[in-house]
């Protein structure tokens, strides 16, 4: 075998699979169709079906104690690397497929349209497009393969211009049996049936070959021609998209279809079938999905179509009866429109007819994070990077605009977020998250897009500066909001600004803590005060005394366990219960033959490693940093604190300098007291 590389014509022809392109363009007789669904009759599911299949195809995860509802991971978008991915919506996402589940059942949601409504931005659109692109490939799959029909009389094929079903063509009286015996082999939970009937074209010929042999069917089928179907938005075969125009330019035939004015001299008549083409947005999204973008924005006579295609899965074509068609139609509209909805009673019918099915935007902040991560890698940002914790806290404002003010009074907005968040707020549970959630109706259907905070983002990444930081895009997303606009008033605008102001707070909490860390980075020094803590505290709770290593006894120290508990705000009045809870635990680790662990436990650590720094913040004063002298023996104490910010905070060297920089100057201004020890 010879070693050469091959061509770029060979490596294109290796990957032309032509076994697949014979199985995707099967064609065969109405008998042998017959016989493929006696081995298989999944190509006869109706749309519903078919998409509820294509979605568990994917696969789920089981519900979280977090948001209590299954992920499903088609909106992880498979398709292009979790490009279109959706985040923390999975409580509306299993809203949407437990609807369309029903409707595959046929108990009532298959003649509804599915609303999907919220604020701009919120992904409708996205979720939507996931959709139709696994239904699309779903399409090429053995799993999701379906079949249509041509009509081959006296020398012209006709193609069924809906591509419908070729179980349509058994004539009623037989149906019943062809259904009996269909589901016999069928062990999904829905039941299989023949719905529907032949479009005008297909009824057309139907009738004329019946008439040529006089009644008998099993000549008439001689001229069908059964192939395979396969689904694309791009060629308009199964998923249709339509998005209305301004009144001027609407009608009603882009839904339905229009006559075809060259033929009607051929055909002698305008209500022929075949003077008449059927491309309208209903007639192309037979046997899969129809999408309307601002569905709310139709004319009204666009949505008499639109009711009669949820209610009775016809449609009528000008000229034509009733014409059965088959798919799932979702739209989906923004807050103002729905508003109008709600408002104008013309429009009864329509809201008696839709499911609502609403999708906020992000409650929770690491889900808000994965949207920023999605667009702004490394790869995306060649020769630029981004400082710890600046996506997140931008996520944290934007989450913050979309939340309600609580209503406890010892609540603040930013330990609300942090509990949706899954985080911890003495005095709160899940019980207390559960409970918000239910009264706050409207949080996430107001607040920030993510589209403005990814756009302030990338303003700021145009920038000179090395490394993107969170003061940088929280400066960013301040400005904007002077000329953003969707903010309707003042007030709203002065909330955002000064939740802006909270979380820049917050970052600066976050990176003192960080440098704090990074000053008092003696594992050993941080081990053995944890030691002498838990010595102490054993002490005090069994009322013995403490006994040190040269064998002296003495009481408990209260100086060092206050010392210690008061840096995470234990109160006098709790220092009982936190110490018991503590050796319960320890007590608890001995007996399940654990090691205690005091990073395990956040408060502790970050108790501990406070006191270490308390302890050690003498050796040299931190708001030397903002000086513009610094002695050789100060740079190099700085140097290393600088490492250890990158090696255990990753950040990089511009990015840690501007962090300690920072953070000196709010010790220089007293807003935090501290110096920086000797670098151990």
């Amino acid at each position: 075998m010879s070693d050469a590389p091959k061509s770029l014509f060979e490596v294109v022809r290796s990957q032309c699979d032509r076994a697949k392109y014979a199985a995707l363009n099967w064609e065969g007789t109405f008998a042998e169709h017959l016989a493929l669904l006696e081995r298989d009759p999944l190509p006869t599911r109706n749309a519903w079906q078919r998409l509820i299949d294509m979605i568990e195809s994917h696969g789920s995860e089981a519900p979280t104690e977090r948001n209590g509802a299954r992920r499903w991971k088609i909106f992880d978008d498979p398709f292009d690397g979790g490009r279109d991915a959706v985040f923390g919506l999975d409580k509306p996402l299993d809203e949407l497929v437990q609807t369309i589940r029903a409707g595959a059942r046929g108990f009532g949601p298959e003649r509804r349209v599915i609303l999907l409504h919220g604020p701009v931005g919120s992904s409708k659109s996205t979720i939507v497009r996931l959709l139709k692109r696994g239904l699309e490939l779903y399409s090429f799959a053995d799993e999701g393969a379906l079949y249509t029909f041509d009509w081959h009389v006296d020398g012209v094929v006709v193609r069924s211009p809906m591509n419908q079903d070729p179980l349509l063509l058994v004539p009623p009286e037989a149906r019943a049996a062809v259904e009996q015996k269909l589901n016999k082999k069928h062990r999904r939970e829905y039941k299989l049936a023949i719905q529907g009937e032949l479009d005008p074209v297909s009824r057309w010929y139907y009738q004329a070959l019946m008439a040529r042999y006089d009644g008998d069917w099993s000549k008439l089928i001689e001229h069908v021609k059964v192939r395979r179907l396969v689904l694309s938005e791009k060629d308009r075969i199964g998923i249709g998209t339509f998005q209305p125009k301004d009144e001027k330019n609407q009608d009603s035939t882009e839904l339905t279809g229009d006559i075809n004015y060259r033929r009607i001299a051929e055909y002698g008549s305008d209500s022929d079938p075949r003077a008449f083409n059927f491309d309208g947005e209903f007639n192309i999204a037979n046997r899969g999905m129809l999408e309307f973008i601002e569905v709310l924005k139709l004319d009204v006579a666009f949505l008499y179509d639109l009711l009669g295609a949820t209610q009775e899965h016809s449609i009528k074509p000008k000229k034509f009866a009733q014409t059965s068609i088959d798919e799932v139609i979702i739209g989906h509209t923004n807050e103002p429109e729905y508003k109008k909805l709600q408002t104008n009673e013309l429009m009864e019918a329509f809201r008696d007819r839709t499911i609502k099915i609403d999708v906020p935007y992000n409650l929770t902040v690491s889900d808000e994070v994965q949207i920023y991560e999605r667009q702004f890698t490394r790869r995306d940002i060649a020769g630029r990077s981004i400082a710890p914790h600046t996506l997140e806290i931008a996520a944290l404002w934007a989450v913050m605009t979309r939340l309600e003010e609580p209503t406890h009074p010892n609540l603040s907005l930013l330990q609300k977020t942090r509990l949706y968040d899954g985080g911890e707020v003495s005095g709160f549970g899940p019980e207390h998250v559960l409970e918000m959630r239910k009264l706050a109706t409207r949080e996430g259907l107001l607040g920030i897009s993510p589209r403005y905070v990814q756009d302030k983002i990338a303003a700021a990444l145009v920038s000179e500066k090395p490394t993107l930081g969170a003061f940088d895009v929280l400066e960013k997303l301040e400005s904007g909001l002077l000329h953003h606009s969707l903010i309707s008033n003042e007030d709203q605008r002065r909330r955002y600004i000064q939740l802006v102001a909270v979380a820049r707070e917050e970052y600066e909490e976050i990176i003192k803590h960080e440098v704090q860390v990074a000053i008092a980075s003696d594992r050993e020094a941080i081990d053995r005060l944890c030691s002498k803590y838990v010595d102490n505290v054993r002490a005090y709770t069994t009322r013995e005394k403490v006994i040190d290593p040269a064998g002296r006894a003495s009481d408990p120290d209260e100086r060092l366990m206050r010392a210690i508990e008061e840096k995470i705000e234990i109160a006098e009045s709790r220092k009982d219960d936190f110490r018991h809870e503590l050796m319960n635990y320890v007590a608890e680790c001995q007996r399940e033959g654990k090691i205690f662990d005091y990073r395990q436990n956040k408060r502790l650590s970050k108790a501990l490693e406070l006191k270490v720094f308390e302890d050690r913040r003498d050796s040299i004063q931190l708001t030397s940093l903002v000086s513009t002298v610094v002695d050789p023996d100060t740079q190099e104490k700085i140097a290393v604190i600088r490492d250890r910010l990158m090696r255990q905070f990753g950040y990089d060297e511009p990015s840690a300098d501007e962090v300690l920089q920072h953070v000196a100057g709010l010790f220089a201004r007293g807003d935090a007291k501290g110096s920086l020890p000797e670098a151990a």
